[in-house]
């Protein structure tokens, strides 16, 4: 007994040797996948082009689900034609759906593919309680303390203006691409962008076009985005997930008065089901951009956080608790739920016979909007709830764009020659975009947008006091310029 005792002791330390040998050694061969690139030199960002931005803020260019404010953008078309005439009078300049707007510079050699660079005009309104909230007027335009304060300095008029700014800065300085750089901006992205930027993919349809990449706002800069990651990260989405949202709908026969309830009521059902979904949530996994994210940004962390990204293999079960604990990590790696919206009864003293929720699905590369409602269905396992999707307002994920692309090298050269400190990543973006319409006239989409922010910036996207620096603005005209001069090959 002794003696096998003493094997079994042996064996167990041989293993955990060898365990050792395959980390240190996998963590050896975990080598950097970032680009050695040297800075360039920072060109002057004057007052003048920080105040176009600030006027382009102070026009409320809002959008609702059945509606835009007409006035504002018409004034919005106005301030593009008397602020950017440069621009408007040297590149081709087409109006979409009255409100959208598509520039065209002319390359010296059209055999090559064209480059399209994408933002939204419209903007989320601020109504309610949220406006007593603000510490200025939202749509103000203050500059304050070296901040832009605004509606829209995030989402999305920094990309519209910052592009308009990058090629009227090469304009005086008499450059013109060897590419076709294309300009659209949509002016319903944040109601679904039907008559922005899919009419504008459509043109684009028609006219035949086909770009070497598109650049759509997504993913920032962000310090302090990892555990053990010291530099900032620059996060460039090669995809986003989808988008569905699923009504539960259960119907009795039988309602009646509170006093005498029945054993199960409509409101029972609905709610054992909306609490079976969160209680069981899609699987999350590591795998497509989530596994690229890490690959890229693994090798730059301090031990021991290195050694557990080269040890997938090993550590994927404790990466993946420490991921699904925080909301933004766990929306990377699955399929998530969002309880929104609960209907039932209308009065408190009758058991009504109905009761509808709406459950929000943002949906992982790999899986459906099909796929999605046949997992919600069976989870729920009860023919009494009803699940009915709208496919009129859903969307499957995007096809992943590649990382050996010329798009995605030009775009992350660009992001270390204008942030030297960064480290690059492929990554998914959580949210829906306007790119999401140009997959029929692009093989490769990406979505990013050059601002470095903290983590409790995030907060302002859509929410209270959005502002961005003015050292964030002047980098974002920078980044644009040297991307259009990077892309010119």
């Amino acid at each position: 007994m002794k003696k096998l005792r003493r094997l079994l002791f042996r064996l167990l330390i041989l293993a955990l040797l060898i365990t050792v040998g395959i980390i240190a050694f996998n963590t050896f061969k975990f080598s950097s996948k970032q680009l050695q690139v040297a800075p360039v030199e920072k060109i002057g960002i004057g007052p003048e082009s920080i105040e176009r931005m600030a006027e382009a803020i102070r026009i409320p260019t809002l959008s609702y689900d059945d509606r835009v404010d007409t006035a504002a953008f018409l004034a919005f078309n106005a301030y593009l034609d008397s602020t950017y005439a440069l621009v408007d009078s040297l590149l081709e300049h087409k109006t979409v759906g009255q409100f959208s707007h598509v520039y065209r510079w002319p390359g010296r050699r059209p055999g090559l593919k064209p480059i399209l660079l994408i933002g939204h005009i419209d903007v989320v309104p601020v109504e309610g309680k949220s406006l007593e909230e603000w510490s200025v007027r939202p749509y103000s335009g203050l500059i304050r303390d070296d901040y832009l304060w605004g509606r829209g300095t995030l989402d999305d008029k920094i990309n519209v203006i910052g592009a308009l700014e990058a090629v009227k800065l090469l304009l005086t300085e008499g450059y013109q691409p060897e590419r076709s750089i294309y300009l659209a901006f949509g002016h319903d992205e944040e109601v679904g962008g039907k008559h922005g930027a899919q009419a504008i993919a459509q043109w684009f349809k028609q006219q035949g076009l086909e770009f070497e990449y598109v650049l759509d706002e997504g993913m920032l800069i962000i310090k302090d985005a990892m555990p053990g990651l010291d530099r900032p990260l620059a996060m460039i989405g090669a995809a986003e997930k989808g988008y569905t949202t699923l009504t539960l709908q259960v119907k009795l026969e039988d309602g009646g008065h509170s006093s005498m309830p029945l054993g199960e009521s409509a409101i029972g059902i609905l709610s054992k089901a909306v609490a079976t979904l969160e209680a069981q949530p899609f699987p999350a996994k590591i795998e497509g951009l989530a596994a690229d994210l890490f690959d890229h940004c693994g090798p730059e962390m301090s031990m021991p956080h290195k050694a557990v990204f080269a040890n997938l293999w090993l550590f994927e079960s404790l990466v993946l608790q420490q991921l699904t604990a925080s909301p933004g990590s766990n929306a990377m790696v699955r399929t998530t739920t969002a309880p929104t919206i609960l209907e039932a009864g209308v009065k408190d003293n009758i058991l009504p016979t109905s009761a509808n929720a709406k459950i929000n699905f943002r949906i992982l590369p790999g899986e459906t909007v099909e796929s999605v409602t046949e997992y919600v269905r069976q989870t729920i396992d009860d023919e009494r709830v009803k699940v009915m999707s709208d496919l009129n307002f859903s969307s499957n994920p995007s096809k992943i764009s590649g990382t050996e692309t010329f798009g995605f090298s030009v775009i992350r050269k660009t992001a270390q020659e204008i942030f030297p400190e960064v480290i690059t990543a492929p990554s998914l973006v959580i949210a829906a975009t306007d790119s999401r319409h140009y997959g029929e006239v692009a093989a490769s989409i990406y979505r990013f947008q050059p601002l470095r922010l903290l983590q409790a910036d995030l907060k302002r996207i859509h929410g209270i006091d959005e502002r961005i620096s003015l050292d964030n603005y002047r980098n974002a005209v920078r980044f644009y310029r040297q991307l259009m001069l990077n892309s010119s090959k």
